[in-house]
């Protein structure tokens, strides 16, 4: 999938993988690393932020009910514009600055996501 530059806020759609520049969990520093737009669309806080859930390559990490499996096998995987096997992980979740979004490079169905989050925030 051909990445894009990441779209004004309206437009950002949940389930959107962004490149972003993810902060570690000390606050202190950031990786670049692929996320998971995770917030409904249209919120309408009128920040310019938005919450991700972290996409890890290590697979060791996919165990859990809170995490999501992405195999490039799938359809789904294709489409997420992802390089590798992955891992959507629902207990690391972070709220960013959209201008820490490089671009974006695909998208995933929530179905999954939604189920996991609901175990990770007790929904």
């Amino acid at each position: 999938m051909t990445a894009t530059k990441p779209p004004s806020t309206p437009n950002l759609k949940r389930g959107a993988v962004v490149l972003v520049l993810f902060p570690n969990t000390n606050l202190q520093t950031a990786k670049s690393r692929p996320a998971l737009v995770v917030q409904r669309d249209k919120l309408q806080t009128n920040l310019p932020q938005v919450v991700l859930a972290m996409v890890s390559s290590n697979l060791t990490r996919a165990k859990h009910p809170s995490r999501i499996s992405v195999s490039l096998a799938t359809p789904e995987g294709k489409q997420s514009g992802l390089l590798t096997d992955s891992v959507v992980m629902t207990d690391n979740l972070a709220t960013v600055m959209l201008s820490n979004i490089t671009r974006v490079v695909g998208s995933l169905p929530m179905t999954d996501v939604d189920r996991a989050l609901r175990h990770t925030l007790n929904l």
